[in-house]
């Protein structure tokens, strides 16, 4: 008889008679949940999606258990007589009346259409010293092409999702699969404008097949730049709010951050034809004099500073609930009724 495996992150029924030492994939830490991000404490992965975060697969192989944890210990819970009676037992002492603060008045959240301003930056050393080093290359392999016009074996595809690279004439006639829209990051959700299918993790999103057929293209256009996506996230302490942009050799003169008290508009061009844009409505109030962008060789850093020393619930505020028309309210009550039918 089958019987229900205890492990976290298992949860299968299996044969006690045959329960090998590898049979079960499951996570011996706990639940971590800090900053919106959900995973387990004995593995890195993280996710802000709950369904996501449930189906994470064990990070440890082991035998299945079929003991069920003990249940945590509850309070003592005292019946009311014997309350009374212990509290009629207490020494008495003088009581004072102590007059409770006034509350505070609610604090007004500004306007979204006050003026913009352009967030002071930081270039570290290390950035400096990686675009030096990326000029150089790029100069060298612009001679390069210019000599010759073969591409190369091992060449890229440029078309957004598609993953092939140039293996030879042969590559010319394979059909391209790759999204012809521009990627979305929203309220912790990615996907492409094309197609739509949206997804929490961005591993997942960037192994999403392409939803247009076409022909490979294997050199760069000159229409501009090229929107890709980028990992970020963000923490927070006491008094900031830290947005992590995950963007390799980001060049200042491109790049910036603006902002007023509660909207981020991040525009990031690196690695000389990449481009990132994101707007954020954000969840708090911040100062946008006292906030600055540090520039990294691997990633950028957003460090907002929080008008108000308070925990924010989220980083960006949802979006507005569109109000229900009179139509709309009609059906809502037809559909009650018939359900009462």
């Amino acid at each position: 008889m089958s019987v229900l495996c205890y492990n976290k992150g298992c949860g299968q029924r299996f044969d006690p008679e045959n329960n090998p030492d590898d049979g079960c994939t499951y996570h011996p830490g706990v639940p971590v949940f800090h900053d919106a991000l959900k995973g387990w404490s004995c593995c890195k992965r993280r996710t802000t999606d709950f369904s996501d975060f449930l189906s994470i697969v064990g990070c440890t192989k082991g035998p299945h258990d079929k003991e069920k944890p003990p249940e945590p210990v509850k309070p003592d819970v005292t019946s009311s007589v014997e309350k009374k009676e212990a509290d009629d037992q207490k020494p008495k002492f003088n009581e004072y009346i102590i007059s409770a603060p006034m509350p505070q008045k609610a604090i007004r959240r500004p306007s979204a259409d006050e003026p913009i301003v352009r967030m002071q930056h930081k270039v570290s050393a290390s950035l400096k010293q990686a675009l030096e080093k990326l000029h150089l290359s790029e100069d060298a392999e612009e001679k390069k092409e210019e000599d010759s016009d073969e591409i190369k074996i091992g060449t890229c595809c440029k078309n957004g999702g598609c993953t092939k690279s140039f293996e030879g004439p042969a590559s010319d006639s394979e059909v391209c699969a790759y999204h012809s829209g521009f990627p979305i990051f929203h309220e912790g959700m990615k996907y492409w404008t094309c197609c739509k299918r949206k997804t929490s993790d961005f591993n997942t999103f960037l192994s999403q097949e392409g939803c247009t057929k076409g022909t490979h293209l294997w050199r760069k256009k000159d229409t501009g730049k090229k929107v890709v996506p980028c990992r970020f996230d963000w923490h927070q302490t006491g008094s900031q709010v830290i947005i992590s942009i995950y963007a390799k050799n980001a060049i200042p003169e491109l790049c910036y951050v603006d902002a007023n008290s509660t909207t981020l508009n991040i525009r990031i061009i690196f690695e000389g034809e990449k481009e990132f844009e994101q707007k954020i409505s954000l969840w708090g109030v911040i100062d946008v004099s006292k906030s600055m962008v540090n520039m990294m060789a691997a990633k950028i850093e957003v460090a907002m500073k929080k008008s108000e020393p308070m925990s924010w619930a989220r980083l960006d505020l949802p979006p507005p609930v569109p109000p229900t028309t009179e139509s709309e309210k009609k059906e809502e009550e037809a559909d009650s009724e018939d359900e009462d039918e």
